[in-house]
């Protein structure tokens, strides 16, 4: 047991290690919970602050999936890397997304693109096929594949990849206060407003360029 944990804490962190180590990102409130048996969000937050309070973990206010491990920053900024010296296959072309599941989960990778994800800036973590019309205005077409850039630094006005009650969405991003819009660029699409004290939107990275119906053309 790990620093004195009670038996649901140690629960808890095992879930959090074992997500980063599958998935290569930690997991939501939501998704804590549904996976403990936990009654709310709420319950798995609680634990996550006493977990932070026992110095296992840091907690990254503001965001759904803000969780740290401090042993792997302290490794991070030693330069260690658990994939030093493995061979990379490119970028995953991610292609339907399961309602409720991680977007990298094995199952939604169709392939790899041989793209370098330094070929876009910020670099790439995956590419996900576009479905639908609604962002046809700035040229983001059904087809294409957008390259997303996973982070939790998001300007208003950036093109972001949401999820939103277990479905995945490609919008422009705008928030005054608890009020989130993911706007469309298309006229026919109406947008979807977004109240943060009621429903949990996670933002699963920025979109940093397009590859033209994926065939390999990139238009960063």
């Amino acid at each position: 047991m790990t620093r004195s944990l009670t038996p649901r804490q140690q629960n808890v962190f095992d879930f959090i290690v074992k997500t980063m180590n599958e998935l290569g990102y930690p997991p939501t409130r939501a998704e804590i919970s549904r996976a403990l048996g936990f009654r709310s969000p709420n319950a798995a937050e609680e634990h996550l602050r006493a977990l932070e309070r026992k110095g296992v973990i840091r907690v990254i206010r503001g965001t759904s999936r803000g969780i740290r491990l401090p042993a792997q920053e302290t490794e991070a900024s030693s330069g260690a890397s658990p994939s030093d010296g493995a061979p990379s296959q490119g970028l995953p072309i991610i292609g339907e997304v399961a309602a409720g599941s991680p977007i990298l989960a094995t199952e939604h990778i169709d392939r790899y693109c041989p793209l370098p994800p330094e070929y876009f800036t910020p670099r790439a973590d995956y590419l996900l096929r576009v479905r639908g019309l609604s962002m046809q205005n700035i040229g983001i077409l059904e087809g294409d594949l957008l390259a997303v850039h996973r982070t939790e630094r998001i300007r208003d006005g950036q093109i972001v990849v949401a999820r939103l009650e277990d479905e995945v969405t490609v919008k422009r991003f705008h928030r005054q206060g608890h009020r989130v819009v993911l706007e469309a660029e298309n006229p026919d699409f109406a947008p979807i407003e977004v109240d943060l004290r009621h429903q949990e939107l996670e933002i699963e990275g920025i979109g940093v360029g397009v590859i033209r119906g994926g065939n390999g053309q990139a238009l960063a």
